[in-house]
């Protein structure tokens, strides 16, 4: 497959060059280093073209029937489907993610959200009676959708279906280090016979295209996912026209062992979640507290289930672990690899540099550190790569203190034989998505932030309401 051509916009139903004629931005391959095409650089003026595309088409869009807006998200599902494979190669191409995982997570977990914002339209009700008066669920208006590199399909299916199911008219802007599946996702869009305006694309630089969409006096609403700094910065370039703005942000997710866990089988299973996507993920339990007394059994199980992870070209099957996305995190990974080592924890695999048979890319040795402080810095911050830590608890309080003791809040997991105690264990942590036992993703439960980790809550019908605004009128219903 050719990579899709980045060097236009999407706006008001067509592609279109940016308004200024600037150089785009090179796309780099993280198995590579080469460079591998260039994405529009998109400006202010083109945010304004696209937020004006979107007003525009607010009044009729978001006058159209749920049944109306289910069938473009059906036609949008069935045109995803059909391109599964070309989805699946550009990911891989422009992040670096195994091929295998890419077909396995990455893109059928995109295509889950718009198929549960196809099933919450067939129940949800717009208006609901109470008493004489009736409450409606409305529209919010103009949204824009700001998406990270990490995964690019599913966060961008993850806003774009509640918005387009709650009638709301989109701006994207897709991170500019992945934009080979955003633009075949605004293929698609156009494909599927999206009004002009509904959908619009910028790509460029979150200082700039972000910048101008969070502050734009015309967008009602914000949503970004991204890290905890870049979604402090939309919040204040928001507040000055006092437009809603929900953030699913950074995490540093415990992964608490209780000392009645079945290790064999919860150990392999935490350092997969830990280090899936390369530990990429804002929600990747990363801080796995184990019992002390348990630390060295814990290390072995840990050691073998990373010992096993065949990390190279993210074309080969075979391979578990491709690159770290792009040079910046490669930089930072390694930087927080070798603080760890000079914090004084415990090396148990891995370490700096790449592995030994890899000389190019931005290829990461998946790391455990053990014997980790919670104050200690690789226990604090988030790393987002495959760097596990295992910090050891002498009894269940002090596990849910150190869960706790973070700025994050995002997600997190317990592991326990007896499951009223990991019950009780899940209620005390502080987190939006609490896991026990490992159990299946849910597309339809609520995900976001406490704390530093964000507001606001996507997936579901939760994520719809987001989209909606809500309005009270009186006398509506007869007495």
């Amino acid at each position: 497959m050719r990579m899709p051509r980045c060097d236009q916009l999407y706006l008001d139903g067509g592609w279109r060059l940016p308004a200024k004629a600037v150089a785009a931005i090179p796309i780099v391959s993280p198995s590579t280093e080469e460079v591998i095409g260039s994405v529009a650089r998109g400006s202010v003026l083109d945010v304004d073209i696209a937020v004006a595309a979107a007003r525009r088409a607010f009044a009729s869009f978001s006058a159209t029937s749920p049944s109306e807006r289910s069938k473009l998200l059906k036609r949008i599902l069935t045109l995803l489907e059909e391109r599964f494979d070309d989805l699946a190669e550009a990911i891989c191409h422009e992040m670096g993610s195994a091929i295998a995982f890419v077909r396995a997570s990455q893109v059928p977990f995109g295509l889950a959200h718009i198929r549960a914002a196809i099933e919450v339209l067939e129940d949800y009700s717009f208006i609901k009676k109470q008493g004489t008066t009736a409450i409606g669920r409305e529209a919010i208006g103009v949204c824009g959708l700001i998406t990270p590199w990490n995964w690019p399909l599913y966060q961008i299916t993850a806003k774009v279906s509640p918005a387009l199911a709650a009638g709301c008219t989109i701006v994207l802007k897709p991170s500019e280090l992945s934009p080979f599946s955003a633009h075949l996702f605004a293929q698609i869009m156009h494909d599927a016979r999206t009004p002009p305006g509904v959908f619009n694309m910028v790509t460029g630089t979150g200082e700039e295209v972000g910048a101008a969409l969070a502050s734009h006096a015309d967008v009602d609403m914000i949503s970004i996912t991204g890290s905890t700094r870049a979604g402090v910065l939309v919040a204040q370039a928001a507040a000055p026209t006092v437009k809603r703005v929900t953030q699913e942000l950074g995490g540093k997710s415990p992964n608490i062992l209780l000392d009645d866990a079945d290790l064999a089988r919860v150990v392999p299973l935490g350092v997969a979640a830990a280090f899936r996507n390369v530990g990429q993920s804002c929600s990747a339990p990363t801080r796995m507290v184990v019992p002390a007394k348990r630390l060295s059994q814990v290390e072995e199980l840990a050691t073998t289930a990373a010992a096993q992870m065949t990390v190279g070209d993210p074309f080969d099957r075979a391979t578990v672990l491709g690159p770290v996305a792009n040079l910046a995190q490669f930089d930072k990974v390694q930087a927080m690899i070798g603080l760890g080592i000079a914090e004084g924890a415990k090396l148990v695999w891995g370490g700096s540099g790449r592995p030994e048979s890899l000389s190019r890319g931005y290829f990461v040795k998946p790391t455990i550190f053990s014997e980790v402080r919670p104050g200690m810095r690789i226990a604090q911050e988030e790393i987002f790569g495959p760097v596990l830590c295992l910090v050891p608890y002498e009894d269940e309080h002090e596990a849910i203190r150190i869960a706790n003791d973070t700025v994050y809040g995002l997600g997190a997991h317990v592991q326990s034989s007896d499951l009223d105690r990991a019950r009780r264990v899940a209620g005390r942590i502080r987190a939006g998505q609490v896991h026990i036992n490992h159990p299946a993703w849910d597309g339809f439960a609520p995900f976001g932030g406490y704390k530093q980790s964000g507001n606001g809550r996507e997936y579901g019908v939760f994520g719809l309401e987001e989209y909606l605004e809500t309005k009270a009128i009186l006398g509506y219903f007869p007495a």
